[in-house]
């Protein structure tokens, strides 16, 4: 019961964080890990938990998605999809060894990306290249990456859709809710299919999971942005070290 109180915790603070800055994957992978789920199972379980609240995100702006242009929404969807799925068939095959000695870089990858995602976006933005071949590219790129570890998704959306051109937030907010919930969509049934996930864990935390982002998202914008984003940066950096200390002790 201890062990599933703690994951519930992680998941509803996991909810408030996806809410409002992202990052809940720090919470989430950690916690199951600690619990005793093995790395590639803790993997999948996380991408399962936080599954929900992607596609609520998409339907909160579904207008700003209907007003994206038709046939390049069709187009990075159907990179996305090809992405995701490469990505979660290349967990399936990565041994606990194998994942124990890539996740502390991954958890590096996605802190760096979060601490830094604003400055990125301004960067790619002076850069931007449209969504055509290369943006395909990227996207399938960033997908496969989601597909195989969730961490930090988001935010490397929101730097792909500044070096397309996008400039408009709510409409990249949406797109990147959306696309999130395919790679999830994706590597949840790819996930289920091989019986990879712990499901007692996973229900506990898709139910406590969601009712942070909706309780929790109230308590969480009355937090100064700065505090919310340092709290995240902090549970990167300790985790990435923490993984860090465990591949080389």
């Amino acid at each position: 019961m201890t062990e599933y109180l703690l994951l519930a915790v992680a998941a509803f603070l996991a909810g408030m964080l996806n809410t409002v800055a992202g990052g809940g994957t720090f919470l989430t992978f950690p916690a199951l890990v600690y619990t005793g789920v093995p790395l590639v199972a803790a993997t999948a379980t996380s991408a399962v938990a936080v599954f929900p609240g992607y596609l609520g995100g998409a339907a909160g702006f579904r207008r700003e998605i209907r007003a994206f242009d038709r046939s390049r929404l069709l187009k990075a969807t159907a990179a996305t999809a090809l992405g995701g799925l490469v990505g979660s068939l290349l967990l399936l095959v990565s041994s606990n060894e194998a994942f124990a000695a890539v996740v502390p870089f991954l958890l590096a990858l996605a802190t760096f990306v979060f601490a830094f995602g604003d400055r990125l976006k301004n960067v790619m933005e002076k850069h931007a290249v449209g969504a055509g071949a290369a943006g395909h590219v990227g996207t399938i790129a960033v997908a496969i990456y989601g597909g195989y570890f969730n961490g930090g998704l988001g935010i490397m959306l929101l730097a792909l859709f500044s070096l397309w051109g996008m400039r408009d937030l709510n409409q990249m907010n949406g797109l990147k809710n959306g696309l999130s919930f395919i790679v999830s969509a994706i590597s949840v049934a790819t996930f289920a299919a091989a019986g990879l996930v712990a499901w007692p864990q996973a229900v506990v935390m898709m139910a406590a999971a969601t009712l942070g982002g909706y309780l929790g998202a109230p308590v969480a914008r009355a937090l100064p942005a700065w505090m919310v984003r340092a709290g995240v940066i902090a549970v990167g950096v300790a985790m990435s070290a923490a993984f860090f200390w465990r591949l080389v002790a």
